[in-house]
């Protein structure tokens, strides 16, 4: 029996800094107001766009404990918690357990060129060391170690493992981890333009980072799907093609946090080495930001 069942759009939430890149408390709470009042079926902290990699541990386990005493119960909160070792991925775990995430979110360990065996026993010792539930978290391109879908379905039969999230970019991976996985098994889009074809395959959501941006958007994918309403949940997915298409003017989270600042939304800046956007990436981003904007898909502030 499953204790939890990941669904809906869980926005993979931004990590607001200040100025001196500590992390803006004030923000990260009025951050998680504008998403779950934008009907939010969960929250995903900590994961590359909560630029994880770049935070203490300390400063870790103080987001949970703000993001979680923000939420009050109203929806799940999953926090990322993988590291390159198993030791340490299990201590952090255990930290999140005991501040009262709802599960946690395990990138595969990266820098390693780590086999599927490697991959599996990674995971299986975590679920043997915590009640949390666990969802896999697959991204090849950023970690070098790909979750093949026969190891995402001997995963998915251990009962605290309750979800992947891909963000692969391939819907055909996805189609296989939907295929193989067990009954009750989610299977989340972590590739935000691929949120409604995971959807119509029998997938279960999207961990969408633009929904930091235009969370009432990303959220009507799923809603409108829900009724059945497919023509106005593709042009809901539709409009999330320009933001999407502006990420690539700076390095991961940068873009996306200039859009939320150039919005009225306080993210301040990604941590160095990310650097801010050239003079001209910003000009082209203003002009998608005042886009969305004028037609009323973002309101300001």
């Amino acid at each position: 029996m499953r204790m939890l069942k990941p669904e809906g759009i869980i926005p993979a939430m931004v990590t607001p800094f200040a100025d001196d890149y500590s992390v803006n408390e004030t923000a990260v709470r009025s951050l998680v107001r504008r998403l779950l009042e934008a009907g939010a079926h969960g929250l995903f902290c900590l994961g590359s766009n909560g630029e994880f990699f770049s935070l203490t541990r300390e400063e870790k386990l103080r987001l949970a404990e703000v993001v979680v005493d923000e939420v009050g119960g109203r929806v799940p909160v999953y926090f990322g918690s993988g590291g390159i070792s198993t030791q340490e991925t299990i201590g952090l775990t255990r930290e999140f357990e005991r501040i009262g995430v709802s599960a946690v979110s395990v990138i595969t360990p990266y820098f390693l060129k780590l086999t599927q065996r490697e991959l599996a026993e990674h995971y299986k010792r975590l679920a043997d060391a915590t009640t949390l539930p666990i969802l896999l978290y697959n991204i090849p391109n950023l970690t070098g170690n790909s979750l093949l879908p026969k190891t995402v379905a001997e995963l998915s039969r251990i009962d605290n493992i309750v979800a992947v999230k891909d963000s692969s970019g391939s819907l055909d991976n996805i189609l296989q981890y939907i295929e193989e996985s067990e009954p009750g098994f989610s299977v989340l889009a972590g590739t935000d333009s691929l949120i409604l074809a995971t959807l119509m395959a029998g997938g279960h959501g999207g961990i969408a980072a633009t929904a930091n941006f235009m969370p009432q958007t990303v959220v009507a994918i799923y809603e409108k799907w829900k009724k059945g309403e497919l023509a106005e949940a593709q042009e809901e997915q539709m409009k999330l093609k320009e933001l999407r298409g502006a990420f690539k003017l700076g390095t991961l989270p940068s873009a996306l946090k200039a859009a939320l600042n150039l919005a009225g939304v306080p993210a301040g800046p990604a941590r160095p080495p990310v650097a801010p956007l050239s003079p001209e990436a910003e000009r082209e981003l203003k002009k998608v930001v005042r886009h969305y904007i004028d037609e009323g898909i973002v309101a300001e502030g």
